[in-house]
C-alpha cells in the first residue's frame, strides 16, 4: 500500500478497446459493487472509481486481478479479509487519514452483504471520514427478482448455521416472518440444508438459484420437499447458491403462529400496517388479524 493520492500512474480504464480517463473520485472509503459473475455487469461508476483510487481492498487479489484486467485497470491492490484485517485495517485507516481514496470491494456482489467488510465502514465513520457507496450488483437481490415469489416483503437471513442442530432451532425462529426469505447457502450443505428446511417449514414455494449470472445459470422451482428430494437423489450442486422461500402458507396459520408474527410486525410497525402486512402473508381475514393485533397492544393475550 505505498502508493500515494499523487500517484502518477495513469487513472484509465478500457471499454471495447478504447481507453477512457478516470477522475480521482473524493477522498474516503468507496464501497464499491461488483459483477457476481458476468464480468458484464459492472457499473461505469464502478470502473471510474476503481480506476481513480489510491487503492483497492478486495478480498481475494486474484479474483479482483481478473476484474482490473479486463477493463484495463492498474490500481494497486491490497488484500483484507477475515485472516487478516486485524493488521490491514489499521494501515487502510491511516492511507484515509492522509486523504487517499480507499475503494472496497468483495469477491462478488455488494460488500458488507455477508462478508467482513462492515468493520472498515464502522471504522471508517468512527474515524471521521467520508464512506461512499457505488451500487451494483446483488446476489441476493438477482435471486429474488429471479425466484417468481413475492417481493413486496423479503428477509435476508445470510448463511444458516452449518451444524444441523443450530440449523433447525434458526429455522423455527425464522417459521412465524411473514416474509419471503433469501438465503445463502453453499452447494455441498444444500441437501441438508433443504431437508431442514422442508421439515421445518413445510411445503412452501422456493426456487434455488445458482450461478446466477454465469454460464451455468439455474433457477429451480417447486415446494421445498420437492426439491429437497431433488437434491437428496441429484446429490450436491456446484456452484454459488442462493435459496429464495415463499412466506408463511394460509394454512400453517395457528394462533401460536398468528401471535408471534404480530408481535414482530408490532416491533417496527404501527397496529393497522402491522395488521395488513401478517394478514397479507397468512391470508387470514384483515378485521380478524387487526383485531388480535389491537388485543396483543392492550396487553390483553
Amino acid at each position: 500500500m505505498n502508493a500515494s493520492p499523487e500517484s502518477s500512474r495513469p487513472r484509465l480504464f478500457r471499454i471495447a478497446g478504447h481507453s477512457l480517463p478516470a477522475a480521482r473520485p473524493e477522498s474516503g472509503l468507496h464501497i464499491v459493487a461488483t459483477p457476481i459473475g458476468n464480468l458484464g455487469d459492472v457499473t461505469l461508476r464502478a470502473l471510474e472509481t476503481l480506476a481513480g483510487a489510491d487503492v483497492i481492498a478486495c478480498e481475494d487479489t486474484r479474483i479482483t486481478r481478473r476484474l482490473l484486467d479486463r477493463y484495463g485497470i492498474e490500481t494497486p491492490l491490497v488484500a483484507y479479509h477475515d485472516h487478516n484485517a486485524e493488521q490491514t485495517r489499521p494501515r487502510l485507516l491511516a492511507r484515509l487519514a492522509e486523504g487517499a481514496v480507499v475503494a472496497q470491494v468483495s469477491d462478488a456482489g455488494t460488500p458488507l452483504v455477508s462478508d467482513p467488510g462492515y468493520k472498515l465502514v464502522e471504522a471508517a465513520l468512527e474515524a471521521g471520514h467520508r464512506v461512499i457507496p457505488v451500487p451494483g450488483a446483488s446476489a441476493s437481490l438477482a435471486a429474488l427478482v429471479a425466484a417468481g415469489l413475492p417481493t413486496d416483503r423479503f428477509f435476508f437471513e445470510g448463511f444458516l448455521p452449518a451444524k444441523s442442530g443450530a440449523r433447525r432451532t434458526r429455522i423455527s425462529e425464522l417459521k412465524t416472518l411473514p416474509s419471503t426469505l433469501v438465503v445463502y447457502e453453499s452447494g455441498p450443505r444444500l441437501p441438508e440444508s433443504l431437508a431442514d428446511l422442508a421439515a421445518g417449514l413445510g411445503a412452501r414455494p422456493a426456487a434455488v438459484c445458482r450461478e446466477l449470472t454465469k454460464t451455468f445459470e439455474e433457477v429451480r422451482r417447486g415446494p421445498l420437499d420437492a426439491l429437497a428430494a431433488h437434491y437428496a437423489e441429484a446429490g450436491p450442486p456446484k456452484g454459488e447458491i442462493v435459496l429464495v422461500i415463499g412466506p408463511p402458507l394460509a394454512a400453517e396459520s395457528s394462533a401460536a403462529d398468528l401471535d408471534a408474527a404480530l408481535r414482530t410486525a408490532l416491533a417496527s410497525l404501527s397496529v393497522k400496517d402491522a395488521a395488513a402486512a401478517v394478514a397479507t402473508a397468512t391470508g387470514l381475514p384483515r378485521r380478524a388479524v387487526y383485531a388480535r393485533a389491537l388485543a396483543l397492544q392492550a396487553g390483553d393475550e
